[in-house]
């Protein structure tokens, strides 16, 4: 069955604070996450421009997940099963991004971002259709918040409690309930995923491990 999940990251800073934040992220993961064993293959990185996003960088990826596949799914496939191959389209502050498993051919999922200056108050920047948003699941992030939600399943634990923390260069902080009205500069970052996985008996638990890496 597809699923059709809108996460709604909302964060304390300006759009251009974040596009910075998000390259370091990128690269810091690649380079901490790449063995001679595993982790980022690039294959190719070149402009691209398009009617939809406009003008970006495209990429194209395989991640070589071996150790991060979880144990149920090594008892039946392969340790390379967790193999994703990714097509991204970056036209900040519209973002495609397209993830494949060449083991399970007919998985697919589709990670459509729309990063806006807001706190989160937008309900259709994807400009989706009534059947579509229907059936869309909105799920807002707290990053602030200690509870054992989806986003604690999906980053693991947090080390820091933005409850207590203020930034001495940015003066911003500490984050407490209902930071979201109160904090500027504030941006969200809108991410529509799309994904399916349609194998009787694990589908779903596959469609969660690939969303746990992918997000």
């Amino acid at each position: 069955m597809v699923q059709i999940r809108e996460f709604r990251i909302v964060m304390p800073m300006s759009l251009d604070e974040y596009q910075i934040a998000q390259m370091y992220m990128v690269m810091k993961m690649q380079q901490q996450n790449t063995t001679s064993n595993e982790g980022v293959e690039v294959l190719e990185n070149r402009p691209f421009e398009d009617e939809v996003l406009g003008k970006g960088q495209y990429t194209s990826k395989f991640y070589h997940l071996q150790s991060k596949a979880p144990a149920w799914l090594t008892t039946f496939a392969p340790s390379d099963a967790l193999l994703m191959q990714e097509e991204a389209w970056n036209a900040y502050p519209r973002c495609k991004t397209v993830i494949k498993c060449p083991y399970f051919t007919r998985f697919s999922l589709t990670i459509e971002t729309v990063h806006k200056a807001d706190n989160g108050c937008s309900e259709n920047v994807h400009g989706l259709s009534k059947d579509l948003l229907a059936a869309r699941q909105v799920e807002i992030i707290d990053i602030a918040s200690a509870a054992r939600d989806y986003w604690s399943y999906v980053v693991g634990s947090n080390n820091m409690d933005f409850t207590k923390f203020r930034s001495l260069k940015t003066g911003r902080g500490p984050l407490l309930e209902g930071w979201q009205d109160r904090c500027d500069p504030v941006m969200t970052a809108y991410k529509l995923v799309t994904i399916d996985a349609p194998y009787w008996g694990f589908g779903y638990r596959l469609e969660q491990t690939f969303l746990a890496v992918s997000i």
